[in-house]
């Protein structure tokens, strides 16, 4: 039995490691990887009175650059990977060069191999793609798959033409490209409410004592030359038909009600009651889910954060209850929060602390479950030697990836962004890197708790500086964490540096305070008023009721 288990780190790392995923051990795969679009999509977040804040982080750099990394992983997949897949690589060189697009083809070729080693014969994979690179992004699939296992090609309108376009057609749509293992693929069909008109049309009738709508169909039988078919009904009527259906079975819909002579009619029918239709069938054009908006309930403010319902849609589409799902570029994790929803096992990755420490956040607020205890977490500092390492990881941003995380220990919201990179930097608040705010009182106006995180050595002038950070900036408190133990002068400083009185509480609290990383790992966390009033650090997503939403059990 797989766990749920939630991965941090490179992707193509992970899922060559044999101890995570061995063959064929993953029902259904989705991935949203970036597009290519050369952007940076950045983490917004909101002050209390519902403005956009200056805390603002790259999520992630959606640019690929040709070089020395995307000239070997080319290299190795020319050299190791089957035959199909090294001639479709080498004639996207032949035909693109080695340019932004074809570093980010390369980039994905190496992990849709992998992807597809892990599937099992029943699974599928859905790769959720813009059209600038689904045509390259096919050719590469068919080569790993084969072209005889593409499915389909679902189109998802995510929003409404933009006015302003008017160069091209308005853009409005993303591209899913959904390939099966096999043809033994589990899939099951999908159905969306019928249309009004539609039930107008064809199902006009109502039943006068049950209200039911219901339509009729035709029970004689297009194939004349049917002897054992050919009979007289209903009986004594002088009806001879060839009919669809065996006389004792017609006998029997009779008696039940559901052959009927319709109204003026010599011929009997089929009445089909639209109650017991399951709707239209889902085709190949999704219009019906539309894109999260600012004001939406689901919207917690990810870049390329996609509905649930599109998830909910592929995963009861593509498995069944206890399958594992898997989703390599998990973000904000809403393939993840899906498949825990409808009772499915799952595993996420990703690269960025941020991002797991976002869907740590949300599977909480949402079935409050947590890591360590519901599910396992996989890549992540559980020790001090283990969090230098990460703080001193020089080819991963270590230095910032360590900060993010350290915030997340404590559920700070990070301050301050970079463009052009994952890595941070200082806010416009100098010496700040998180902050945690919550209402003692006065609704309008939260109070705040400053966080500063050192990885390096530190000193009795480090606690001095906090101080003086939240004497200027107005703040109830001001939390040091720190890597490496504190000097006995750095905690006379913080012990003489006073207190922050809580209004709602009544009671006194520590202005400065000092956490190391073991202290945090041991489950240490801030002494302060509850967070549980109505500021808070992060949007929180919407809690689950297993009693009235479809929350299903694991099998």
């Amino acid at each position: 039995m797989i766990d749920n288990t939630l991965y941090y780190g490179d992707n193509l790392d992970i899922l060559r490691n044999p101890d995570y995923f061995p063959d064929e051990c993953v029902d259904l795969i989705y991935l949203d990887p970036p597009f290519n679009s050369s952007r940076n999509y950045n983490v917004l977040f909101a002050d209390q009175s519902g403005k956009e804040s200056e805390a603002q982080i790259t999520a992630f750099e959606d640019t690929w650059e040709w070089g020395p990394t995307a000239q070997q992983t080319y290299e190795d997949i020319v050299r190791d990977a089957p035959y199909s897949v090294s001639k479709a690589t080498e004639a996207l060189y032949t035909l693109i060069q080695p340019t932004p697009m074809l570093a980010y083809l390369v980039m994905m070729t190496a992990r849709l191999v992998e992807l597809h080693r892990v599937l099992k014969p029943t699974g599928s994979l859905y790769l959720h793609c813009d059209p600038t690179a689904s045509h390259y992004l096919k050719i590469i699939l068919d080569s790993i798959f084969g072209a005889d296992k593409f499915v389909n090609e679902i189109i998802w309108k995510r929003s409404q033409p933009k006015s302003h376009a008017s160069q091209i057609f308005s853009r409005s749509h993303d591209v899913l490209l959904f390939y099966k293992k096999s043809d033994d693929a589990t899939f099951n069909t999908q159905y969306m409410p019928h249309d009004p008109e539609y039930v107008e049309k064809f199902y006009r009738y109502i039943e006068e004592d049950s209200g039911r709508r219901y339509r009729v169909s035709d029970l004689t039988n297009p194939n004349k030359n049917r002897p054992n078919l050919t009979y007289e009904f209903p009986p004594d009527s002088g009806t001879v038909r060839v009919w669809r259906w065996t006389k004792e079975r017609m006998q029997k819909g009779w008696e039940d009600g559901i052959v009927i002579l319709p109204p003026n009619g010599k011929i009997v029918v089929q009445k089909r009651y639209l109650d017991e239709m399951e709707g239209t069938p889902v085709t190949d054009v999704w219009d019906d889910i539309e894109h999260l908006h600012g004001s939406n309930k689901e919207t917690l403010g990810y870049p390329t954060q996609k509905p649930v319902a599109l998830l909910e849609r592929i995963i009861e589409a593509s498995s069944n209850p206890g399958d594992v799902v898997l989703d390599p570029f998990c973000g904000c994790g809403t393939a993840v929060a899906a498949a825990q929803k409808l009772g499915r096992r799952w595993r996420g990755i990703d690269i960025t602390h941020l991002s797991t420490a976002l869907l740590k956040y949300r599977l909480e607020d949402m079935f409050d479950i947590r890591a360590g205890r519901d599910y396992k977490v996989v890549g992540e500092p559980t020790t001090v030697d283990a969090a230098r390492e990460l703080a001193t990881d020089k080819h991963n941003d270590g230095r910032y990836q360590f900060q993010f995380w350290a915030l997340s220990l404590v559920r700070a919201k990070p301050l301050g962004g970079q463009t052009g990179g994952r890595s941070g930097k200082r806010g416009s608040d100098k010496g700040i890197d998180g902050t945690i705010a919550f209402n003692d009182g006065d609704q309008k106006k939260p109070e705040r708790v400053l966080i500063q995180v050192k990885s390096g050595k530190v000193k009795s002038g480090d606690i001095r500086d906090l101080v003086g950070t939240v004497e200027r900036e107005k703040a109830a408190l001001g939390v040091f964490i720190t890597l490496e133990p504190p000097s006995k002068d750095m905690t006379t400083e913080a012990l003489t540096a006073g207190t922050f009185t809580s209004k709602i509480y009544d009671r006194d609290y520590r202005k400065i305070q000092i956490l190391t990383i073991e202290d945090l790992l041991d489950g240490a966390q801030i002494d302060m008023p509850s967070q549980s009033q109505t500021a808070q650090t992060f949007k929180r997503a919407e809690r689950i009721n297993p009693d009235t939403d479809t929350q299903k059990p694991l099998l």
